[in-house]
């Protein structure tokens, strides 16, 4: 076996403590939300238990995560759907150069340029300029919506350069109309991708914050009360949170990868 350089050892080591620095404080969280009932925030840890994970859905000092989780749900569930509709209807309308297209395209990601905070200070205005009270899900939608959109609508272009349009011009061949050769050609084999963009979507959704920060209203999304809690809550019940909103992620991430593999072979029987 030849020897390795000493350049290995040294990109070894860095690489090592780059995966320390990316998930030592995420596995840190984890430990001390396993604490008993006499835990702190700090180490050393003080006993062992899944106490502080049955206190997260009990009602806290101040907030309650419940509610907040539900609200994040409810809102990165519509932003999906939202945001796969009309990355597939930019990316149809894409295949053709029409226009005013560039103009359009530059129009839809300019948002992912601009500090998050201006855009949620320019939602909060236009609502106050209307007349329509901003809460977590009118206000959040838009808000949210000016994140995913342009994150969808990027990859669904490059999904769309890729497809194949013989596919389509064999369907009319045959008689099928536009709308069948849609729902029955190109819908199944663009599927496993929009499973990626949902996924991406509903993350991006879940976890914003600064975009959300000046118009949730009364009651916050549950990335705002997180921050309204660590001036509150002293105890473990914040790591605890952390714990299974991590696993709550890594399980959607899961329902995704084994989505996109099953519609993946399904397209080559």
């Amino acid at each position: 076996m030849p020897k390795r350089p000493l350049s290995f050892y040294f990109l070894a080591a860095f690489f090592g403590l780059f995966v320390l620095f990316l998930y030592g404080p995420m596995l840190g969280i984890f430990i001390l939300s396993l604490q008993g009932p006499q835990g702190t925030l700090t180490f050393p840890m003080r006993g062992f238990s899944f106490y502080w994970l049955g206190q997260v859905f009990q009602e806290q000092r101040v907030g309650n995560f419940v509610d907040a989780f539900q609200r994040s749900l409810i809102l990165g569930l519509v932003v999906t759907l939202i945001a796969a509709a009309v990355s597939v209807m930019a990316g149809l309308a894409f295949r053709n150069r029409f226009k005013g297209s560039v103009v359009v395209f530059y129009l839809t990601i300019a948002s992912l340029i601009v500090p998050s905070i201006l855009i949620s200070l320019g939602i909060g205005i236009a609502f106050q300029v209307t007349g329509i009270p901003t809460n977590w899900f009118t206000s959040g939608l838009g808000a949210h919506l000016t994140w995913t959109v342009p994150f969808a609508f990027l990859i669904m272009l490059g999904v769309f350069n890729r497809f194949n349009p013989s596919y389509e011009e064999a369907s009319r061949d045959l008689g099928a109309s536009d709308s069948r050769t849609f729902w029955e050609i190109v819908f199944p084999l663009i599927l496993p991708s929009l499973i990626g963009i949902g996924l991406l979507g509903f993350t991006l959704s879940y976890d914003e914050f600064t975009r959300t920060s000046l118009i949730s209203g009364q009651r916050n999304t549950l990335p705002l009360e997180i921050f309204g809690m660590t001036t509150n809550v002293t105890s473990p019940a914040l790591y605890a949170l952390g714990t299974l909103t991590t696993l709550f992620s890594l399980a959607m991430i899961a329902i995704g990868f084994f989505s996109f593999q099953f519609f993946s072979k399904r397209q080559q029987e």
